[in-house]
């Protein structure tokens, strides 16, 4: 298995961050790493996702929701054409830290036969988009750039 991980503190409630992260109309508006997600969140469901790399390259997939834990978890799992090929199970876990700040760890578990050879070529471009993706949270959360969506810390 090949993973990336990423985490960012947040001083914002964990209900503030979830709040933002589950409400997918607007990621066109702050994310600069997933630019578009639609469907149901809920365990089973498929989804719609768009993520862009880097400038220019743009990849569409449908994720299955692995789990919904309401302020604490949201998985899910994509594949490259058939599972077992490149799959790619994909993670965000908010942690209370007290004081209305928030651990935001992102991250995906690659796995499959193609997983070597795939993991090298998108591994620094996925990295740079999960902290993109942490960074433009934490300032959505936290009201930085003049956005006003509250902050609980």
């Amino acid at each position: 298995m090949k993973s990336i991980e990423t985490e960012i503190l947040i001083e914002a409630s964990r209900s503030k961050v979830w709040q933002t992260l589950m409400d997918f109309n607007n990621y066109g508006t702050w994310n600069p790493f997933i630019k578009k997600i639609s469907g149901s969140a809920q365990a089973g469901d498929f989804m719609d996702v768009t993520i862009q790399m880097k400038e220019g390259s743009v990849m569409d997939f449908k994720p299955e929701v692995l789990k919904t834990e309401v302020h604490q978890e949201f998985r899910w799992k994509g594949k490259v054409f058939v599972t077992g090929l490149f799959d790619g199970e994909h993670y965000f876990i908010l942690e209370n830290q007290g004081d209305g700040k928030t651990l935001f760890k992102h991250g995906e578990c690659f796995t499959g036969l193609l997983k070597g050879p795939l993991f090298a070529m998108i591994s620094d471009d996925t990295r740079k988009g999960f902290e993109s993706m942490n960074q433009a949270l934490k300032e959505v959360c936290e009201g930085i750039n003049g956005e006003d969506v509250g902050n609980a810390g």
